[in-house]
């Protein structure tokens, strides 16, 4: 006759409970070496498409606004808000050249932009000069340019007279562009204009406490606080200096501060 063995209750748990620190103790990880511990790291997945509201709180519909984690893109026709002569005759906002003043040839033409810059920019260790072409973005979607013409030479008394009041005209393929403040941009004031392809704003004539900045560097900048970065940021201002007595304002000369971003067009 067999004898059958029958094991007390507490037997049984004392037995699944050594079975189960073996299996623990005998656990692999992802290298394939034993392990004396098994746990679980949680998963965390970092969203930062979201574009910073000192961006889209300024920039106008026009302009499309997207953003990864370290840049943010912004995308726009190009064309005005506001009236021009270069609209042409016809369209809703033209108005007649300021008297005294030109037209070049033609009338503006919608672009595609498309600037790329950093949200958090910082100070390049070499100084690149700004060039001829688009060299930052106005908060309607036009393109900022510096104080150059064609052959990368100053603007002349001869071209200053194709401005009209928002210090802007229109080159090659209907490309409208703001050299200078204007009636829609900033005159006297302190107000943001937009961003230059280097990730730093550009504001008015005036700094945040109403004065007239006297500490602006060779490149028309300095740091401190504004109304968008209330903890300080270095920003330009547009020049100070009635440009050949003309009335007009340099929205930007000489160097970016930081390293310049893309810009497509």
């Amino acid at each position: 006759m067999k004898k059958v063995i029958r094991m007390k209750k507490t037997e049984n748990w004392a037995l699944a409970l050594c079975l189960a620190v073996s299996l623990v103790s005998c656990s692999k990880d992802d290298s394939g070496t034993s392990s004396s511990t098994s746990t679980t790291t949680p998963v965390t997945t970092t969203v930062c498409n979201t574009v910073p509201t000192v961006f889209s709180s300024n920039y106008k519909s026009a302009v499309t606004l997207s953003a990864d984690c370290t840049t943010v893109t912004l995308k726009s026709k190009g064309v005005p808000d506001h009236v021009t002569p270069y609209w042409g005759t016809g369209n809703a906002l033209y108005e007649a050249q300021t008297t005294g003043q030109t037209v070049n040839p033609g009338n503006l033409q919608e672009q595609n932009f498309v600037m790329t810059i950093q949200i958090n920019p910082v100070s390049a260790t070499t100084k690149e000069e700004t060039s001829l072409g688009p060299i930052g973005m106005a908060l309607n979607g036009v393109a900022i340019y510096n104080d150059r013409e064609g052959g990368n030479v100053p603007v002349d008394a001869g071209t200053l007279k194709s401005f009209d009041r928002a210090g802007a005209h229109s080159g090659p393929g209907g490309l409208y562009h703001y050299h200078f403040n204007g009636d829609f941009t900033s005159k006297d004031d302190i107000k943001l204009i937009g961003w230059l392809r280097d990730g730093f704003p550009i504001y008015g004539r005036k700094d945040k406490d109403g004065t007239y900045p006297s500490n602006l560097d060779s490149n028309g900048g300095h740091t401190g606080a504004t109304a968008d970065y209330p903890n300080g940021i270095y920003h330009y201002h547009c020049s100070n200096v009635n440009y050949m007595n003309s009335g007009f304002y340099i929205l930007k000369a000489g160097s970016y501060h930081g390293a310049k971003g893309t810009f497509t067009f």
